[in-house]
């Protein structure tokens, strides 16, 4: 959690300085693209602050209302970010893009446009470290893509995903300032943008497909199944654990829920001793786990787990 803290407060400071630039240089020299980015940006900066909110309202402690705590809200303001992206960061960028194209005009002084681009990569790319720090530091072995179908801290591959779009709509605005001035031709600007928005809108696609699958619940990987499984069919009380449901309330909060045989000689009493005995050992291996909830069941009730 501290690890995405600190990519989301680096994010958030890099663009609040680099919206704000973006903006004056191209009110100056009248670039689409520049517009585009200073959008971009200040997208960014809201969705940073959005992050931010639900990472903070997910650590409020279970009430009434929601008596297995409020750690979805970072699953549900992750989605809000993406949505986000694609209608706000996108759409404005498409149309930007398309504006100018129907009605070139040529970009005034791009000099300007260059540093405040140079500044900006400079700020993006120090933020890209960050966040992918950050994010490998949870990867382990996994590949790429595979960490993040896999990851359930959304605020970390959101920040990592808005920052690598930052950086490549930083390099295709000034592929677009650059050489829209060498063929003096104002197309290659809005072309730029419309190219910004197509990123943004494949970004916002990707990270509202991962948030919705979150939002909507998922359980633990099979082999972390097996090893709750294992762990609960060590307690010389047990049967079998015929069946394992797990699912994520936030990065680090798992309920399970399980259905188990006991041997048939035990008394309630001891059944009873016993779950206890087999929460503890699952929440010691697996500090995330919050809630666990076993059902004593008669062989064949239900369906075994492979």
């Amino acid at each position: 959690m501290a690890s995405s803290k600190t990519a989301l407060y680096t994010a958030l400071a890099a663009n609040v300085g680099i919206a704000a630039t973006k903006f004056i240089a191209a009110s100056i020299t009248g670039s689409s693209a520049m517009l585009s980015e200073g959008i971009h940006s200040l997208v960014d900066t809201l969705n940073e602050l959005l992050l931010l909110l639900g990472l903070n309202r997910s650590k409020r402690p279970p009430d009434q209302k929601r008596p297995f705590g409020y750690g979805r809200e970072q699953y549900f303001w992750s989605y809000v970010v993406a949505l986000l992206i694609f209608a706000v960061g996108g759409g404005i960028s498409l149309y930007e893009g398309i504006t100018h194209i129907q009605h070139p005009e040529p970009v005034e002084d791009p000099f300007w446009n260059y540093i405040v681009l140079g500044i900006a990569f400079v700020l993006d790319g120090y933020s890209l470290i960050t966040a992918w720090k950050a994010f490998n530091a949870k990867r382990g072995s996994q590949s790429l893509w595979s960490a993040i179908r896999n990851s359930k801290d959304a605020a970390t591959f959101t920040v990592l995903f808005e920052d690598a779009s930052d950086v490549l709509g930083l390099i295709i605005a000034f592929l677009g300032v650059f050489l829209g001035q060498v063929f003096d031709n104002p197309l290659f600007d809005g072309s730029a943008s419309i190219l910004i928005g197509i990123l943004l809108v494949g970004v916002a696609g990707v990270l509202a497909r991962e948030s919705k699958s979150l939002l909507l619940g998922e359980g633990v990987d099979a082999e972390t199944a097996q090893q709750l499984k294992a762990l609960t069919e060590a307690d010389a009380s047990v049967q079998k654990a015929l069946r394992i449901a797990t699912i994520y309330l936030g990065p680090e909060e798992i309920t399970l829920a399980q259905d188990v045989v006991f041997q048939n000689d035990l008394t309630t009493d001891d059944i009873n001793k016993a779950i206890v005995r087999i929460h503890a050992a699952i929440m010691k291996s697996f500090p995330s786990i919050k809630h666990a909830f076993t059902q004593p069941v008669a062989m064949g009730d239900t369906t075994e787990i492979r």
